[in-house]
C-alpha cells in the first residue's frame, strides 16, 4: 500500500513512540513557569499585591477567603475555639465543616501554616497562582495523551488555558475555584486511561482528588470531560461492544471516585438543605451574539456573558481547524460540533442550571465557561499537532478578521485591548507560518518556538494586567481591610477581652470585612457563607440583629438587651475619625453564656407582640416600656395586616409621618424598623437607612433618651409606600437590665467549659428550669443532663434550651449531619478500590506465571482512530 505524504491513515497501523519522560516533565514545567510568570508580571507592572500596595483582597477574596484562611491559620496553631466540626466564632456559633470542604480544600490553602497569620495574604495568593502554574502543567500532559506532538508546543497552548480568561475573571475573587483548572486535565487523563484500559485505580483517585479539592468545578469538569469521552469514543475504530465497556469503565471509575470524596458532598448537601434561602435568581436571557463572540478575544472584562478567551494563538488553530483537510471530516465535524454546542449550552438556562448543580448561580450565570476553555485549548492542540499547511493557517486568520470585524462596537473590547490583539494575531500567524516552512531544520524550529513561547508570555501577562485595571476601576471591586495596622490593632483588642466560654468578646458590631470574627478572633455575630444555616439566621434577625443578602451574611446584635441574651462582656464600636483606626473597644455587664430560666421556658406559645417582647421573654425579664404610637402629623398612615402601620410615602422636601410616643424620661429609647427605606429622626437622631425586603434587614437602632417631659416624636420619611412594625420602638430600662443580668449570674451554672464542638455547664445539685446556651439550635446538637441519654434540643427564642429537671451537669454536642453516611459511602469506595487493586495485582501475576508480557513490555497502543492522518 501507498501512502502519500500527508494522507489520512487509520491510527491502527500507526504505532505512537511516546514523548521522552524527560521533555515532558520539562515542558510541563515550561508551561506552569510561563503561566504563572506572566500573571505575576502583570500584577507587578499594575502594583497589586505581594508586588505593590494595592490589595488583592476585593469581592469574595477579602470577605470570605482571606478570613477563613485566617481561621484555617487559628486551628492549625491550636489559637481557636473551635474545631473543623464547629466555629464557636461565627454566626454567635454555626457548624464549620461544610466552610471547611467548600472553601479550604484545596491543597494549597495548607500553605497557610507555614506563614506568620499576619501575612496570610500571601497563602491566598499561592492557592490562586499555583493552581494555575499546576492546571497549566496538567494541561499540557493530557494534551499529550490526547494526541502525540511537540511537549513544547503543548506548553504554549496549556499556558492559555491556565491564565485563561476565565481564571482571570471567574478564578480572580474565588480561588477555591482555581482547583477546577487542575480538576479538567486531571479527569482528561483519567478518562484517557479508561480508553487504554489501563489504571483504574489510579483513574479513580484522580477523580477522588478533583472532587475533593473543589466538588462545584469538579461537576463541571466531570461534565465536560465526559462529552470530551464521547466524542473520543465515536471516533474510536474498536467495535461498538468494546466501547460500550470503555464507557461502563469511565463510569465505574467516575462512580468510584465520587464516592471516595463522598464527605464532600453529603456534608455540604446537608448544609446547603439547612442554609438560609438564597434570593431568587432569574437569568436575564443570552447575550448579544456579538458580545459573545466577543469574548473569544482577549483584553476586556465584561460579565454578561462566558469568558472564554484562551489568547489569539489557541484561537487562531481553532479557527483553522475546520479548514485542515489532513484531519478527516468526521473528526472535525464532532470536535466542532462539541465546541458549539457547548456554547450554546451556557446561554439557555435548562443547560445553565445543569451546568451548576441545578441551581442558578447567585453571580455570574457563565462560571462553567471553564469547561469551554478547555476545549478550546483541546481542539487548537489537534489542529497545531498535524501541522497545518499556510493555506489552512491563512484560512483560520481569514476566519479571525471576520470575528474581529463582526465584534467591532462591542462594549467587550476597549481601545486598549486592540493593541494586543492585531499585533499577537499577526505574529502567532507569521511564527505558525514560519513552524510549516522550516519544519524539517531542527535549529531554526527551535528558534521559532521560543519566538512563540516570548509572544505568549507577553501577550498573557498584557491580558492579565489590561483586566486587572479594569477591574479595579470599579467601586464594585474595592479592597476590603483584611491585614492592616487598624485590623491587626482591633484583633489584639478583641482577643485581649476574651473571656470565653465565660462570655464572649465580639469584633461587632463595627466591621472590616464580612467575616470579623474569623479576620480578628472573638466571638461575635458576622458571618457570611453560602452556609448561613436558617435557624441561625431566623433566630438572629429575630432577635433584633441585622443581616444582608438576604440573610446569608448576618450582622451582630447591636443593643443591650441583645448582647445580654447572647453573653457579650465586650464589643468593638464605631468610632468614626478617633484615634482608635476606626473603633472604640467597650466593656459591658452580661451574664455568661449558659444560663437558666424558669421550667418550661421555651418557645412554642402566643406569638411576640414585637422584637422587644421577643427579647424580654428570652433574658427572662422586664426591661423595656413598649409605646404605642399615635399619629401626630404629616400623610396619614393606615392600619395594615397584623397592626402594622402603612406608610403613604411623602414627596420630596414634604413633611414626613409623624407619630409620639409616651415613655419615663431619660430611658433609652431603641427603634425596630427592619425593612425600613428611607429617613429616621427622633430625639436629634437622624438615620438614613436603606433595608429592602428580603434582602436587606436593619437590627436595633438606638434613638437616644426621652426627654423630660417624657412625650418624644418619631418621624418617618420615605418616598415610596411603606410598612413598618405595630410596636417599633421601645424604652429600655437599665435599671431592670441591670437586675436581670444580676439575677443570671447568681443563678447561672457554677462552671462552663467548652471543647471544640461541645458545650459543658456545671449547676448546683438539684437544680431545676431551663438551661439555655446562648448559641442558635441549628440542626445537630444534641444535648444530655447528668449523662442521660442525648437527644435535640428544645428552643427558646431560637436559642438551645434544655429542661434539667433536678440534674445539675449539662453536655451539648454537635453531630455534623450527612458526616457519618458520606463516611460510609467513602468506606465503601475504598474497598471497592482496594478489591480492585488486588485483582489486577492478582492478574498481572498470573500473566507472568504463565509467561505473559514482560514487565519491561511498552505500554498498550493507544485506541485507534478512524481515517487519523500520520
Amino acid at each position: 500500500m501507498t501512502i502519500e505524504p500527508g494522507a489520512p491513515t487509520p491510527e491502527r497501523h500507526r504505532v505512537r513512540r511516546p514523548g521522552r519522560p524527560g521533555a515532558e516533565a520539562a515542558a510541563a514545567l515550561l508551561s506552569s513557569a510561563v503561566a504563572m510568570a506572566a500573571y505575576c508580571l502583570a500584577l507587578a507592572v499594575h502594583g497589586t499585591y505581594p508586588f505593590g500596595p494595592r490589595s488583592r483582597a476585593v469581592n469574595d477574596l477579602g470577605n470570605q477567603f482571606v478570613p477563613f484562611h485566617e481561621h484555617l491559620w487559628d486551628l492549625a496553631h491550636g489559637r481557636s475555639t473551635g474545631d473543623l466540626l464547629f466555629n464557636w466564632g461565627s454566626g454567635y456559633g454555626v457548624p464549620f465543616l461544610a466552610d471547611f470542604l467548600t472553601y479550604l480544600m484545596d491543597p494549597f490553602s495548607w500553605l497557610t501554616v507555614l506563614f506568620p497569620r499576619d501575612a496570610v495574604q500571601a497563602p491566598v495568593f499561592l492557592v490562586t497562582l499555583l493552581s494555575m502554574g499546576l492546571g497549566a502543567a496538567m494541561m499540557t500532559v493530557w494534551l499529550g495523551l490526547l494526541r502525540p506532538g511537540s511537549p513544547w508546543l503543548r506548553a504554549l497552548l496549556a499556558v492559555g488555558y491556565g491564565v485563561s480568561a476565565w481564571s482571570i475573571s471567574n478564578g480572580f475573587s474565588d480561588p477555591m475555584w482555581t482547583w477546577g483548572l487542575v480538576s479538567f486535565p486531571l479527569l482528561g487523563i483519567a478518562a484517557d486511561w479508561c480508553l487504554r484500559r489501563r489504571r483504574w485505580v489510579g483513574g479513580a483517585l484522580l477523580v477522588t482528588v478533583a472532587w475533593a479539592g473543589n466538588f462545584y468545578t469538579a461537576a463541571m469538569a466531570t461534565l465536560g470531560m465526559g462529552l470530551v469521552l464521547l466524542v473520543r469514543l465515536a471516533l474510536d475504530e474498536r467495535p461498538r461492544r468494546d466501547r460500550g465497556r470503555i464507557l461502563l469503565r469511565a463510569v465505574a471509575m467516575t462512580a468510584t471516585g465520587i464516592l471516595l470524596a463522598a464527605p464532600v458532598l453529603t456534608v455540604t448537601y446537608k448544609a446547603s438543605r439547612a442554609s438560609q434561602p438564597p434570593p431568587v435568581i432569574t437569568y436575564p436571557g443570552p447575550p448579544a451574539l456579538r458580545d459573545y463572540l466577543a469574548h473569544l478575544l482577549p483584553g476586556g472584562l465584561y460579565p454578561s456573558a462566558p469568558q472564554i478567551s484562551v489568547g489569539l494563538l489557541a484561537l487562531l488553530l481553532v479557527l483553522a481547524f475546520p479548514f485542515m483537510r489532513r484531519v478527516p471530516g468526521r473528526e472535525r465535524a464532532l470536535w466542532v460540533a462539541l465546541l458549539l454546542v457547548v456554547a450554546l449550552s451556557y446561554v439557555w438556562q435548562p443547560t445553565i442550571l445543569l451546568w451548576h448543580g441545578l441551581a442558578m448561580p447567585n453571580g455570574s450565570p457563565y462560571r462553567a465557561s471553564i469547561a469551554l476553555t478547555a476545549m478550546l485549548v483541546a481542539v487548537a492542540w489537534l489542529a497545531l499537532a498535524r501541522g497545518p499547511r499556510p493555506g489552512e493557517l491563512l484560512a483560520g486568520a481569514g476566519a479571525l478578521a471576520v470575528l474581529l470585524l463582526a465584534v467591532l462596537g462591542s462594549g467587550y473590547l476597549r481601545p486598549a485591548a486592540w493593541l494586543l490583539t492585531v499585533p499577537d494575531a499577526v505574529l502567532a500567524l507569521g511564527l505558525l507560518l514560519l513552524l510549516h516552512r522550516h519544519r524539517g531544520d531542527r535549529r531554526v524550529r527551535i528558534a521559532i518556538t521560543a519566538a512563540l513561547t516570548c509572544s505568549v508570555f507577553i501577550a498573557t501577562a498584557y491580558n492579565a494586567f489590561f483586566v486587572t485595571v479594569i477591574r479595579d476601576q470599579s467601586p464594585w471591586w474595592q479592597p476590603k481591610r483584611t491585614i492592616d495596622a487598624a485590623t491587626l490593632a482591633a484583633g489584639t483588642a478583641v482577643r485581649g477581652a476574651d473571656s470565653w466560654p465565660a462570655g464572649r468578646s465580639d469584633p461587632g458590631p463595627h466591621a472590616f470585612a464580612d467575616n470579623d470574627p474569623l479576620l480578628l478572633g472573638g466571638e461575635g455575630g458576622a458571618y457570611y457563607s453560602s452556609y448561613v444555616p436558617e435557624q441561625s439566621a431566623v433566630t438572629l434577625r429575630g432577635l433584633g440583629a441585622g443581616w444582608f443578602m438576604h440573610g446569608r451574611h448576618l450582622l451582630s446584635v447591636d443593643d443591650p438587651v441583645g448582647r445580654a441574651i447572647m453573653g457579650v462582656r465586650s464589643y468593638l464600636a464605631h468610632a468614626p475619625g478617633s484615634a482608635h483606626n476606626g473603633f472604640v473597644r467597650r466593656t459591658v455587664a452580661a451574664p455568661p453564656v449558659v444560663t437558666l430560666r424558669p421550667a418550661a421556658t421555651l418557645d412554642g406559645g402566643a406569638p411576640d407582640t414585637s422584637v422587644f417582647a421577643r427579647q424580654e421573654r428570652v433574658l427572662g425579664a422586664r426591661v423595656y416600656t413598649v409605646p404605642a404610637l399615635s399619629y401626630a402629623a404629616g400623610p396619614r398612615p393606615r392600619t395594615g395586616p397584623g397592626g402594622t402601620w402603612r406608610l403613604p410615602g411623602n414627596a420630596a422636601g414634604a413633611a414626613f409621618t409623624s407619630f409620639t410616643a409616651t415613655c419615663a424620661p431619660g430611658r433609652s429609647v431603641y427603634a425596630y424598623l427592619p425593612w425600613f427605606d428611607g429617613t429616621l429622626q427622633a430625639n436629634g437622631v437622624t438615620y438614613r437607612r436603606h433595608a429592602v425586603f428580603p434582602t436587606t434587614a436593619d437590627g436595633i437602632l438606638p434613638l437616644g433618651a426621652v426627654p423630660a417631659g417624657g412625650r418624644f416624636t418619631v418621624a418617618l420619611g420615605t418616598h415610596r409606600a411603606e410598612a413598618v412594625p405595630r410596636f417599633p420602638v421601645g424604652c429600655l430600662d437599665p435599671h431592670a437590665l441591670a437586675a436581670a443580668i444580676a439575677r443570671l449570674k447568681a443563678t447561672g451554672p457554677v462552671r462552663v467549659t467548652a471543647g471544640g464542638h461541645t458545650i459543658r455547664a456545671t449547676f448546683r445539685p438539684g437544680t431545676r428550669g431551663t438551661a439555655v446556651v446562648s448559641v442558635p439550635a441549628v440542626t445537630g446538637w444534641r444535648c444530655s443532663v447528668n449523662g442521660g441519654r442525648a437527644g435535640a434540643p428544645h428552643t427558646l427564642g431560637g436559642l438551645i434550651a434544655v429542661g434539667l429537671r433536678g440534674g445539675s451537669r449539662l453536655s451539648c454536642s454537635y453531630v455534623t449531619p450527612g458526616l457519618a453516611p458520606g463516611l460510609w459511602a467513602s468506606g465503601l469506595a475504598l474497598v471497592v478500590l482496594l478489591a480492585a487493586g488486588l485483582f489486577s495485582l492478582a492478574g498481572v501475576r498470573r500473566l507472568v506465571r504463565r509467561g505473559g508480557p514482560p514487565a519491561r513490555e511498552k505500554p498498550m497502543a493507544p485506541p485507534a482512530v478512524a481515517g487519523s492522518p500520520r
